[in-house]
């Protein structure tokens, strides 16, 4: 059996870190084990679920390095969801209530007055067929409950029963379905809840482990019945732990906090983002992982932590820029070039600046600063302006070439007896315009005598 996973948003807004998070468990976890990896939305919310949503979605996916096998809509599949209704409804696990939301309300209350747990007691079984015909008659239309097989013969009577799996993340997990209420899977107008297309569409799409955040734990041990209660094997199922801010609130699409757009158009590396989203929370030391390969072969799932982790923004900006200082001039080529950097002197450039760079944008400055000169008028003291004035006056000749800057500097030091940062400061400052940078060695040959002249202060 092939593995077959699936990463499943509402497309109702923006993908945030937790949730590429999930998408990157998922894809590795196809990775490691030739299997797919199925893009479906869940978009039975009709009123808030957007097309522009879900190309963002897929862009986002596609920047991460995440390409789908297949991609599906939950819209597009309401015949399937109807089958299976009627399939569970004649299998007598489908049945019909009447309550309000401030009737359900009262009933929760009640049962807590009595210290008795406040799950829904299943009142609407017992109602006749002419009680539900008088419901009908005021306007009322049913919303549909899933009986969970929690008693023996009686309903009413419901015992402790356990629904166990074995958690790709977190090892033995159990369930009580007694300490739960009969889900709603259908609403009064019809429409699904989350719970009955994601079984159908697993069913039928074949998926064969479900990732995902640990907060659909107990949703697990429902899943586990209905998929069942329709007939099918359930699908193994890991948990993750959720991540936060760096203050510790939680994520959300509606607020855009933590968006995978806001991180790519702040200039961040795609695995910087995947390293720190997969690796943090782990017993896998946070580092930034060059490929996508690379990081599947650190993944393991069961290395998850059980608590929440925070994510700080900050540990990208040290991630990306250890990716970019190891950055290969071939695949850094077609970005560059798009920025302007380009030429014989794009390899070498890059070479020299991408140690002390923090985003790959921050090379159009240094590539200005070659080609240009400093950005302001660089401020020396008399002495200072002497000194380089003087050093620019001893020049070798050119080519220039990595042991030109020692040579240069050598005679300098000898001719005017400065040295350590008397000696170098002046020069960089007026080469440059910034007190550090790359290293002046790599940069001289990507001058010429023309340049230099005249940066002269």
């Amino acid at each position: 059996m092939t593995v077959t996973v699936r990463f499943a948003p509402s497309p109702t807004g923006l993908i945030h870190i937790g949730n590429a998070r999930t998408a990157l468990f998922n894809w590795l976890f196809a990775m490691k084990n030739g299997g797919r990896f199925i893009q479906r939305f869940d978009d039975t919310d009709v009123l808030r679920s957007k097309q522009e949503y879900a190309d963002a979605i897929l862009y986002d996916l596609h920047w991460l390095g995440i390409f789908p096998d297949a991609t599906d809509y939950q819209s597009r599949r309401f015949d399937a969801y109807d089958a299976a209704v009627e399939k569970l409804k004649a299998a007598g696990l489908l049945y019909a209530c009447y309550e309000t939301s401030e009737e359900l309300e009262l009933k929760r209350k009640i049962r807590l007055s009595r210290k008795l747990p406040p799950v829904y007691g299943r009142e609407a079984l017992k109602l006749t067929g002419e009680e539900r015909e008088a419901l009908e008659a005021e306007g009322r239309k049913p919303h549909w409950r899933f009986l969970l097989p929690n008693f023996r013969d009686n309903p009413f009577e419901t015992e402790r029963t356990e629904i166990q799996w074995d958690d790709v993340v977190r090892g033995e997990e159990t369930v009580d379905l007694a300490s739960l209420s009969d889900p709603v899977l259908v609403r009064e107008d019809g429409t699904y809840l989350y719970t009955l297309p994601s079984v159908v569409d697993d069913i039928d799409m074949g998926v064969t482990h479900v990732i995902r955040g640990d907060d659909h734990v107990t949703n697990t041990g429902v899943q586990i019945a209905l998929f069942k209660g329709l007939g099918a094997e359930p699908p193994a199922f890991g948990h993750h732990n959720l991540l936060t801010t760096s203050t510790g609130e939680g994520l959300s699409k509606r607020t855009g906090a933590l968006s995978i757009s806001s991180l790519r158009e702040s200039g961040l590396e795609p695995m910087a983002v995947a390293s720190l989203a997969v690796l943090i929370g782990t017993s896998e030391n946070v580092t930034a992982v060059p490929h996508m390969s690379e990081l599947a072969e650190r993944f393991d799932p069961a290395a998850t932590s059980k608590s929440a982790s925070k994510f700080d923004p900050a540990e990208l900006i040290v991630l990306n820029r250890a990716l970019l200082h190891q950055l290969p001039f071939n695949e850094a080529q077609d970005r560059l070039s798009a920025l302007g950097v380009s030429g014989e002197k794009a390899e070498p450039f890059w070479l020299a600046v991408r140690g002390n760079l923090e985003k790959l944008a921050d090379a159009v400055t240094w590539w200005r600063i070659v080609n240009q000169g400093p950005e302001e008028p660089v401020e020396l003291s008399d002495k200072d302006r002497e000194f380089v004035n003087q050093a620019f006056d001893m020049l070798p000749e050119e080519p220039w070439d990595g042991s030109t800057w020692k040579a240069w500097t050598g005679a300098v030091k000898e001719e005017t007896k400065r040295k350590g940062k008397t000696l170098f400061m002046p020069l960089r400052l007026a080469l440059t315009g910034l007190a550090s940078g790359p290293e002046l060695a790599d940069l001289l040959p990507l001058l010429d005598q023309a340049k230099i002249q005249a940066r002269r202060p």
